[in-house]
Formats: C-alpha cells, structure tokens, sequence
C-alpha cells in the first residue's frame, strides 16, 4: 500500500476519532436533555463517518475493488441520526423535560 494512502487512512481515522471523543465528552459534560442531544447526533455521527470513510480507502485500495459497504453504512448513519434526534426532541418536548438555566427558549411556555 501506498504511503500516502496510509496517510490519508491515518488521518481519517484521527480525525473521525476525535469526533467521537468530542461527542462523548459532550454527552458527559452538558447539563441538560437539548444540549445533550446535540453530541450524539452530530459530533459522533460525524466521528464514525470518518472512521467509516478510512475503511472505505483502506479495503478499497488492497485491490479488491471499490467498498461499497461503508457507502450504506454511511448513508445510513447520516439519514437515521437526524431522524432520530428529532424524534427524541419532540418527545421531550411533549413530556416538558427540565431546563437548564442556560438552555435558550422555552417552548411550551408561549
């Protein structure tokens, strides 16, 4: 394999990685239900499609073709995670979860 494709790899990988550490840290650090929400569904989805982008480039220059797994894997993630958090945003909604402080608008309070 090429170096540069070994790089290219490598960076994908890192920076797909830190994306997921900075959603997990996220998801730890933020105080309430909103502000949590916004880790998972954006920072990590973007980690694991970097990290599934490096697979793409790996398997597909060992020479076996072009990798067309991680394509819908990708596609995947990236359609049902905005689906889904807005789902959860709704229910909360609905059930009136509390607020921080910091937390800007109140919906159900208009």
């Amino acid at each position: 394999m090429n170096s540069w494709i070994e790089a290219l790899v490598a960076l994908f990988l890192l920076a797909g990685s830190l994306f997921a550490l900075i959603g997990a840290i996220g998801l730890y650090r933020l105080p309430d239900f909103f502000m949590r929400l916004h880790a998972p569904t954006k920072s990590t989805t973007l980690g694991v499609g970097g990290m599934v982008i490096a697979s793409l480039i790996y398997f597909s220059s060992r020479g076996d073709g072009l990798s067309l797994h991680e394509l819908l894997i990708t596609l995947f993630l990236f359609i049902t995670a905005p689906v889904s958090a807005h789902m959860l945003a709704k229910a909360a909604l609905q059930q009136k979860v509390r607020l921080s402080d910091k937390t800007h608008g109140r919906p159900w309070e208009q």
